[in-house]
């Protein structure tokens, strides 16, 4: 095969197999994705701000905001369920504090080992939840405050903050008829 025809088969990969936009969701899915979503991080913030934050809002981290997308607005994703929300979070954090502690004088070389870490992790232990990648990268990249938590950055935010927002998930998701949350446990 010539080198120019494989070039040309690569890059007609990355045209995609389907044409046209996604599907529309009803407007009901729109507003009960945005109620959910608000009440979720919300919730998280006030918690946060009430009860662990000393300087940055500890509980409240980036990566909440992607989780809130598939757990209000994706709710049958795999990705979404409850094993992958809490696993996914707590296993990322865990790499992200070990790749920090051992490679802190590289903090790009730690950022890329923690998130392709966690992600294999996350492969390995059917947990794939994509925000674990950020949580990964925040023990990494994040503030002063998120570095001396150290491990315990594992439990707060990692666990308790996924924790919590899938006690908001189960509560709001089961509201409407229209909805069912989780599709999976464990």
């Amino acid at each position: 095969m010539k080198l120019e025809t494989r070039w040309s088969e690569y890059f007609r990969k990355m045209r995609g197999t389907t044409r046209g936009s996604p599907p529309r969701v009803s407007n009901e899915e729109i507003v009960l994705s945005w109620l959910g979503s608000f009440v979720g991080i919300a919730t998280l913030g006030l918690i946060g701000q009430r009860f662990f934050a000393e300087g940055d809002l500890v509980l409240l981290i980036g990566s909440f905001g992607a989780s809130a997308v598939l757990v209000f607005g994706a709710v049958r994703s795999p990705l979404a369920q409850p094993r992958n929300l809490l696993g996914g979070h707590m296993l990322s954090a865990l790499v992200g504090v070990v790749c920090w502690k051992c490679l802190f004088f590289m903090p790009w070389l730690a950022g890329a080992l923690a998130v392709s870490t966690a992600i294999a992790l996350m492969h390995a232990t059917r947990t794939l939840h994509p925000p674990g990648g950020a949580t990964a990268l925040i023990a990494v990249i994040g503030s002063a405050e998120i570095h001396r938590l150290g491990f315990w950055y594992a439990l707060v935010p990692g666990l308790i903050g996924p924790l919590i927002m899938l006690v908001v998930a189960l509560l709001f998701n089961n509201l409407p008829v229209s909805r069912r949350y989780p599709e999976i446990w464990f």
